[in-house]
């Protein structure tokens, strides 16, 4: 059997979810009898691409610049094209939503991942030009076969857009657990620190937790928020911590890589997630992962993913937000409950498992042909 991966995440994300999950299917898949997997990127600037076997990855890796994205995916489309025509694979697995596909023969399959509805589902925080709502639908209504990483994203999918069910299955993200990181210099933190990790604007609702923190003072006054990642606090987002009249240092915005990361997720007294939605949600199972105790929004898929290892609230209200959070972070049983909840969690989630379930759909494409 002969897989191939396209380029389009690749030349999207220097790091990510969505790449990494591919990343470890090729990897995985690569190591299957009579298999071949390919990722095809001409040119990519992601990552977790980089570190793979160069007999999996076929492409030359180069620093993003800037303004050069739509160049960068006509000069991809053009060259996977003509390699795809040579390759002749078996299953062609579209690694994001494109208005139209590399397959031009009907004996290849094509595979898509839906990995969320929010473009459909939040179309208000995204601008008129954002096509992903379309391409998406062109791509799922063209697919042989559609993976949903979550019973949240396959609901909403057939909710939305009209699909045989037949043709979609729901296989989990896998996980993987930390290894023995080196220890991370300069993030050493004094004061207790309730932690976020990510984008902030639109539906991940940081607004409310913002609200939540400064209008409860048995919060702002004993901890601090460490934000990771996301970018710089906007000015909107100061101007409303100057409104909630937040003193300056009890905010924090801190960068980096995965070995200061680790080491914030391994200190913070609880990890909060305020997002309206998300197909899957991998930050819960991160913190998870390094016995930080969660809180989290009861929106899409959290709670499937979850379960019973999270503190849940309403993200639309930010007094079940406040609450949510006291009740992890001034009980101390609450906590090591949720601690030792979430590790149990974190073992339902494994690649292994990822790769076989997909693997399976793939010999089922190729026995119907």
């Amino acid at each position: 059997m002969q897989i191939l991966y396209d380029y389009q995440i690749f030349s999207m994300q220097v790091y990510g979810g969505i790449s990494r999950y591919f990343v470890e299917l090729a990897n995985h898949m690569a190591n299957y009898k009579d298999v071949q997997a390919k990722i095809i990127a001409p040119f990519y600037v992601n990552k977790h691409a980089f570190n793979l076997n160069n007999c999996i990855v076929s492409g030359r890796h180069i620093v993003r610049i800037p303004k050069t994205s739509r160049l960068l995916k006509l000069f991809n489309r053009r060259a996977t094209k003509k390699y795809f025509d040579r390759f002749s694979p078996d299953i062609l697995h579209e690694t994001f939503y494109a208005k139209k596909t590399l397959n031009t023969r009907k004996k290849v399959k094509t595979v898509i991942t839906v990995y969320d509805m929010i473009h459909e589902r939040f179309a208000d925080y995204f601008p008129k030009t954002d096509t992903t709502a379309l391409s998406k639908r062109l791509a799922v209504n063209r697919a042989d076969h559609i993976i949903c990483i979550s019973e949240k994203t396959k609901l909403d999918l057939l909710n939305i857009i009209e699909v045989d069910p037949e043709k979609v299955s729901v296989v989990y993200h896998g996980f993987n657990p930390p290894n023995n990181l080196p220890e991370p210099e300069g993030t050493s933190m004094i004061e207790p620190y309730i932690l976020y990790v990510g984008a902030r604007g639109g539906y991940k609702n940081f607004e409310r937790l913002l609200r939540a923190y400064g209008n409860t003072p048995a919060l702002h006054k004993t901890f601090k928020l460490v934000c990771f990642g996301g970018g710089n606090f906007t000015r909107a987002e100061k101007q409303l911590i100057q409104k909630l009249r937040i003193r300056e240092d009890k905010i924090i915005y801190l960068k980096g890589d995965d070995y200061i990361l680790s080491k914030l997720y391994s200190n913070a007294a609880v990890f909060v997630c305020t997002s309206l939605y998300e197909g899957f949600g991998i930050t819960p199972l991160e913190a998870m992962s390094y016995g930080c105790p969660v809180a989290c929004s009861n929106g899409g898929s959290i709670p499937e993913v979850v379960l019973d290892a999270g503190e849940f609230f309403n993200p639309y209200e930010v007094e079940s937000i406040a609450q949510a959070l006291e009740q992890v972070l001034f009980s101390n049983d609450r906590a090591n409950i949720l601690r030792s909840l979430g590790r149990k969690r974190i073992t339902h989630f494994s690649w292994i498992t990822c790769v076989e379930k997909t693997f399976e759909i793939y010999k089922s494409l190729m026995s119907s042909t």
